[in-house]
C-alpha cells in the first residue's frame, strides 16, 4: 500500500502543483478560441479607473496572483480599457463574510449613477442586501431580475466560478456550472421588471449596448482570480 501511495504522489503530486500554478493563463485552445485574458496575476494593465484615465486605486491590490479589493481601502469601481458588445465572461470570485460586490457589464461612463446592469455577489446571508429578497442575491440581475432558486452558491470564503454571456439580445448569468437566469435584452418582460425596480428612472437601461466590464467597490473585501473574456457572437 505505502508504494502505491508513493507512486500516486510521484506521478500525480507534480501534475497538482502545475494546475495551482496555471491560474491567470489561457490554453493554447482558449487562445486559438479567441479567449482575452483580463486579469493576468500581476498587474492591472487592462484596467482603469471609472470616468477617469487613472490607474486602479491602492485598494485593489494583487497577492499570489490574486487580485484583492480590499475592504475600506480606497479602490474605487474598476473598468476595462476596451469594450465589449457579444462576449462571454468568465471569473472566479470568493466574497468576505457579510461582504458584497459585483460585475457589472455593458458600462456606459455617459451614465453614471446607473452605468449598467449587475452580475450581484453576494455573502446572501450575512449582508443586508440578501435579507430584502432574491433579486439582490447572488448570481442575481441586482434588484431587477431574481436567479434560480436551485442556484448553488459556496460558502463565504470559498472560490466561486461565474460567467456572463451576452449573445445579440440574449444574456444569461451562470454560477457554478449552472445557468441560473436568463433575459433578453429590450424585452417587454425585462422592461416590466425593470419599472418595478431602483432603476426605473434610468434612461435606456436595460437597453443593447457596446461598454466596459466593471469590477465594482462596495468596500467590502472580495477576491478575483481567472477573469477572461471571448469577444463575439458564439453559435
Amino acid at each position: 500500500m505505502k508504494t502505491i501511495q508513493l507512486l500516486f504522489l510521484l506521478i500525480f503530486a507534480p501534475l497538482t502543483i502545475l494546475a495551482e500554478q496555471e491560474h491567470n493563463t489561457l490554453t493554447e485552445q482558449e487562445i486559438a478560441d479567441g479567449w482575452i485574458l483580463l486579469f493576468n496575476g500581476k498587474d492591472l494593465s487592462n484596467w482603469r479607473k471609472f470616468n477617469s484615465q487613472d490607474n486602479p486605486g491602492p485598494g485593489w491590490k494583487i497577492e499570489d496572483g490574486v487580485l484583492k479589493k480590499a475592504g475600506k481601502s480606497p479602490g474605487g469601481n474598476i473598468v476595462t480599457k476596451d469594450k465589449y458588445k457579444d462576449f462571454t465572461l468568465t471569473w472566479e470570485w470568493a466574497i468576505s463574510k457579510n461582504g458584497n460586490n459585483g460585475i457589472k457589464y455593458m458600462v456606459n461612463e455617459s451614465r453614471p449613477a446607473t452605468p449598467g446592469p449587475e452580475y450581484q455577489m453576494l455573502d446572501d446571508n450575512g449582508h443586508p442586501d440578501g435579507k430584502i429578497g432574491p433579486k439582490r442575491q447572488t448570481a442575481a440581475l441586482y434588484d431587477i431580475i431574481p436567479p434560480s432558486a436551485e442556484k448553488k452558491l459556496k460558502p463565504v470564503g470559498e472560490w466561486n466560478s461565474s460567467s456572463i454571456i451576452v449573445q445579440e439580445n440574449k444574456v444569461q448569468h451562470w454560477l457554478n456550472g449552472d445557468l441560473v437566469l436568463e433575459y433578453e435584452l429590450g424585452s417587454e418582460t425585462l422592461k416590466a421588471a425593470i419599472a418595478n425596480s431602483k432603476f426605473k428612472k434610468a434612461n435606456a437601461f436595460g437597453d443593447k449596448f457596446e461598454g466596459h466590464i466593471m469590477l465594482t467597490d462596495h468596500y467590502d473585501e472580495c477576491l478575483f482570480r481567472n477573469i477572461k473574456i471571448r469577444p463575439g457572437v458564439t453559435k
